[in-house]
């Protein structure tokens, strides 16, 4: 019984995936969600008890691998510059991937405090990954750098996401460039 239903959570939460990296938030109902799980309306309520707890459960499987990947990016980099640009890039690549545009997709304004500040705390160990590479290319102040560098992917992917009219590779190759010259001097 207990795989069942650890089967069927898996389903659900594949499902919201779908929904959100197809159709953003208002895609994100009980109703798609059972329609794509073939459970019942009434069934999807079991595994969750609103919309904000199937993206939170969401962002705490997907953003430890997302993180992961980003990681595992950054230690192939050799040298602090060489990190820097693999944690930008590596970012701005997984802008495609479901588990990423499903973390987005929905308004932080649905989840509760405590749901945001787990999040927040998630992105601050994303944060955390770039102050070492900071610190040994010899900026003063790595923690706000690495803040300052976050917003600069933060930015670069919301223009990926609005389908700006720049290549995604161009807005890369901009954001890259303004953190290697702009962060690390």
């Amino acid at each position: 019984m207990a795989e069942h239903r650890s089967m069927q959570r898996a389903a659900l939460l594949d499902a919201a995936r779908s929904l959100l990296s197809e159709g953003g938030t208002e895609a994100l109902t009980f109703p798609a969600l059972a329609e794509r799980t073939g459970l019942a309306r009434s069934s999807v309520y079991e595994y969750f008890r609103s919309r904000a707890s199937v993206v939170e459960e969401l962002c705490a499987a997907d953003f430890p691998v997302w993180a992961a990947d980003v990681a595992t990016a950054m230690e192939r980099a050799e040298g602090p510059q060489a990190r820097v640009e693999a944690y930008v890039r590596r970012q701005l690549e997984l802008v495609g991937d479901r588990r990423h545009r499903a973390v987005v997709a929905i308004s932080a304004r649905e989840l509760d405090a405590g749901a945001r500040e787990r999040i927040r705390a998630a992105h601050g160990g994303l944060v955390a990954m770039i102050v070492e590479a900071l610190a040994e290319a010899g900026h003063e102040r790595p923690r706000l750098a690495a803040m300052l560098l976050q917003g600069i992917v933060d930015a670069a992917v919301r223009r990926i996401e609005l389908g700006a009219a720049e290549d995604p590779a161009d807005i890369a190759e901009a954001a890259v460039g303004m953190a290697l010259r702009g962060v690390t001097g």
